[in-house]
């Protein structure tokens, strides 16, 4: 029978949420808190100790028996250093459980065992957490029991930001403080705060666990880095929404539960493109909210998938040769009261406010394209941007049919009479209502798309912390905001002045719009023609990070210092060049030890079949030519392990940007080198020697 979930009921049960400080706190802390919350400050030093009381005592009610601080640092996943709420014991052997306002509001980790990019030196350990009180806090529960998580920022004792958060808080009061500019010049004097709304769509690969724990470049690379292509692979197209099998539907089931209580508004489910491919996604929440629901979203698949057998796979590209696995970030800007900045209305060609946003957008994408292409760029990622299935690396904005034609009216003519409208969808079947159609389609080819009320950067990658793709978007839309505000605020005729600078954005930048497909050769020439940048790699779009002008941006709006983003490059080259190491690593370990004694013993046992059949008075030739095409292929498996091995100890003698670009243009090269052999033997090997799962059983045997 199966289990009753009262949804309402169990909602938010884990969270400490608004509601229950409301019921806990008095009137007059309560309103400190919101107002806080709300408008920035600091608590009083007595109101921290009454709210700390108050989210402690609801913690041990539930369970809880340690709290920590809860952080994002520059690894990519979150950190916690968990303390009980013991105190020292009395005379008596007596203890209590204890929290103060100092102990919610500060924390000391160790600042040096973090990437930090140069900012703190192994002997230089002070950091601090500091409490966002704009994200609630919750309960954890697993093994080690039921912890209270406080979401914080991560600085060092120098001031500088050691994680994601920090800069992401930043660039969101910097966007708020240029959005309300822009609503002020059109009259909304009502609204205090201008927020990002944020929608994550999380896609993941589920495995047999088994079977993950035969493969070692699953373990330790979190991809495959061996595999011949099973025999059937997604083009049936037959997985992409399909019936939801009943181990995947368990493993969701409780997903959804764990998340609910975490507060998560899990809200849809299903079967993605390639087999062993799924997707979940949220309802829309406040942006710094949003990235750190996401990251329990993936921390909590992996607990799940442990529970259920299975691991989940979240690295961008864990199978060549099937659809990789993104995080679609849709993104909008709304007013405190309920004013969406990229609604455009029934009569988009009207709603000027929109057009002004909009222009703005479409500026802001154009001059640091390589910038937000930078934000989107990761290892895994490299796999899969631009490799048909994904966004190209170069980056675009579709508008769609309707908006592309009230832009170009406003370009030719400086005004749009009309706007496009959707129409009626006839279904022809009597028994079937006809349908109010979009007055566009949607472009799954774009890197950046506009869909109806907010863009959807569609580039991020699975596995990666979105605070970096936002802190970016924050930070180039509120440099756009300034400028036009600048410019408005100061103008004699605003309505003349507001029109102008719109048809000047959109003129100027209008080489970033494009509604076609992505995927063709043909828009990597136009590209090319329009002067976009196409950034084929992690490695080669870190230099965005140290253009003047980014530095210049970042720090006129306080989001980052120079320091900041040296220290976010040298740790960009660094991670790539340890994965690659990792990953060349775990191929050698692999091809020795494991692909290049199973392929021996299939030899060795084909050369002993040629010499019975010999002797029985028939000529082998089958035998013979699968021998002399097994031991090329093995010939040639062991020059590509005696050159990776040669080259990876030169590379792990260099630094910085000088060792990424190795791994890149060396190590990669020769990995692909190994690999290709490799996956030829598999598919002449016999089945009971070859040493560990293949494609067909990873991805068809869930």
């Amino acid at each position: 029978m199966t289990e009753q979930i009262n949804i309402e009921e169990l909602f938010g049960k884990n969270v400490f949420t608004v509601g229950k400080m409301r019921e806990r706190l008095p009137r007059a802390v309560f309103k400190e808190v919101m107002k806080v919350m709300e408008e920035g400050g600091e608590l009083s030093k007595t109101s921290a100790d009454v709210v700390a009381k108050a989210m402690k005592d609801w913690a041990v009610e539930n369970g809880a028996t340690h709290y920590t601080h809860w952080f994002q640092p520059l690894t990519g996943i979150t950190a916690e250093k968990h303390d009980s709420f013991i105190t020292h014991p009395d005379e008596e052997g007596r203890t209590w459980m204890e929290f103060s306002g100092k102990e919610l509001i500060k924390g000391e980790p160790d600042a040096s065992s973090f990437p930090s990019g140069g900012l703190r030196a192994t002997f230089e350990a002070r950091g601090y957490t500091a409490w966002d009180i704009t994200s609630p806090a919750f309960l954890k529960e697993d093994a080690t029991g039921k912890i209270l998580c406080i979401p914080t920022a991560f600085c060092a004792y120098t001031g500088e930001a050691l994680d994601k958060k920090t800069p992401l808080l930043r660039s969101e009061e910097a966007l708020n403080e240029q959005a309300l500019r822009i609503v002020r010049l059109f009259g909304n004097t009502a609204a205090k705060k201008v927020t990002t709304s944020v929608g994550l769509e999380q896609e993941y690969f589920l495995v047999d666990h088994e079977k993950y724990l035969q493969r070692e470049d699953l373990i330790f690379a979190g991809r495959t880095l061996f595999g011949a292509p099973a025999p059937k692979g997604q083009e049936m197209e037959d997985h992409y929404f399909g019936a939801i099998r009943e181990r995947i539907g368990a493993f969701m089931k409780d997903l959804n539960v764990e998340l609910w209580k975490l507060g998560v508004t899990a809200k849809t489910q299903h079967n993605e493109v390639a087999p062993a491919q799924h997707e979940l996604a949220p309802i829309y929440e406040s942006g710094n909210v949003a990235i750190d629901h996401n990251q329990l979203v993936m921390e909590t698949m992996k607990k799940v998938a442990g529970r259920h057998g299975m691991n989940c796979l979240l690295h961008e590209k864990p199978f060549a040769g099937v659809n990789g696995s993104g995080k679609h970030d849709n993104w909008s800007m709304v007013t405190d009261n309920g004013v969406n900045l990229l609604d455009p209305g029934y009569t988009p060609n009207e709603n000027i406010q929109f057009l002004l946003v909009l222009a703005c957008m479409i500026k802001a994408v154009d001059e640091h394209a390589d910038l937000l292409r930078q934000s989107a760029a990761d290892v895994g990622n490299d796999h899969r941007l631009g490799a048909d299935e994904a966004p190209p690396a170069i980056i675009s904005i579709f508008l769609g049919d309707q908006l592309e034609d009230v832009v170009r009216q406003l370009v030719s003519t400086g005004e749009a009479k009309k706007s496009k409208k959707g129409g009626k969808l006839m279904t022809g079947v009597s028994t079937l209502p006809d349908l109010e159609k979009d007055a566009t389609d949607r472009n799954r080819t774009s890197p950046f798309a506009f869909t109806g009320n907010k863009f959807e950067f569609r580039m991020v990658g699975s596995a990666d912390s979105v605070a970096g793709p936002n802190t970016t978007l924050n930070a180039i839309v509120a440099e756009a905001f300034c400028e036009a505000a600048n410019v408005l605020e100061k103008a004699e005729d605003f309505d003349l002045a507001v029109h102008d600078l719109i048809k000047e954005y959109l003129t100027d930048h209008q080489r970033i719009i494009f509604n076609g497909d992505g995927y063709s050769e043909a828009w990597v020439e136009e590209a090319a023609r329009r002067g976009l940048p196409n950034i084929k790699s992690m490695v080669e779009s870190v230099d965005a990070l140290l253009k003047p002008e980014t530095v210049k941006m970042f720090e006129r709006f306080k989001i980052f210092t120079k320091t900041e983003l040296q220290s976010r490059a040298e740790i960009l080259y660094e991670t790539y060049s340890k994965t690659i190491n990792i990953e060349a690593l775990t191929m050698i370990d692999m091809a020795k030890k494991q692909i290049i004694p199973a392929v021996t013993d299939y030899t060795g046992g084909l050369a002993q079949t040629v010499i019975a059949i010999k002797e029985a008075g028939v000529e082998p030739k089958a035998q013979k030519k699968l021998l002399k095409d097994a031991n090329a292929l093995l010939e040639e498996m062991v020059k590509a392990v005696e050159t990776l091995e040669k080259d990876v100890a030169k590379a792990v003698k260099m630094e910085g940007k000088k060792q990424a670009i190795y791994y890149r243009d060396t190590i990669c090269v020769d990995m692909t080198a190994l690999r290709t052999p490799a996956d030829a033997l598999e598919r002449i090997v016999d089945k009971e020697l070859w040493p560990f799962p293949t494609y067909g059983e990873l991805i068809f045997e869930v």
